[in-house]
């Protein structure tokens, strides 16, 4: 399960760079194109910082965080091999969209975003959105299919 949720994760990647391939070709030279009124939009951004743009300037210790989260959750799933596959799809999701926003910051400089929601202010791309919805599965996986905080609740209790 590891090497699928990697080739998946894989794909995820090639499919963030392909879409920003197409925003920077297209999008880039107009700005912004409403899709659905006020709604949705497509707005090209750089953004130089990380969620919402927040610590702008600092590419190098993202990159840094990036790459050793990146690795702390490739070696968990080789080392630990856990059962079911929720935590590949969300380890999946996170590394896919890691390693797109990870390829901005080294290539660019910054990382290319695009999708504009009007019920959610910041735009954000759709590693951003991997991202999030893998941490949200994980930790779904984390506080319901593992024993985890269980053990520790037992250890407190003696």
């Amino acid at each position: 399960m590891p090497v699928i949720a990697l080739i998946i994760g894989a794909a995820i990647a090639a499919l963030d760079l392909f879409f920003k391939m197409l925003v920077l070709l297209y999008l880039k030279p107009v700005g912004t194109v409403k899709v659905f009124g006020d709604i949705f939009k497509l707005t090209y951004v750089e953004n130089r910082g990380v969620a919402f743009g927040m610590f702008q300037g600092m590419q190098w210790i993202f990159i840094a965080v990036t790459v050793i989260m990146l690795f702390l959750i490739i070696f968990y799933m080789f080392k630990k091999r856990p059962q079911g596959k929720l935590v590949y799809i969300a380890s999946a999701l996170i590394i896919g969209g890691g390693i797109g926003n990870l390829i901005d910051r080294i290539y660019y400089g910054f990382v290319i975003d695009y999708l504009s929601f009007s019920f959610f202010p910041p735009v954000c791309n759709f590693a951003d959105y991997c991202i999030t919805i893998g941490v949200f599965l994980l930790a779904v996986y984390l506080l319901f299919f593992t024993d985890s905080f269980k053990n520790g609740k037992k250890e407190l209790q003696e």
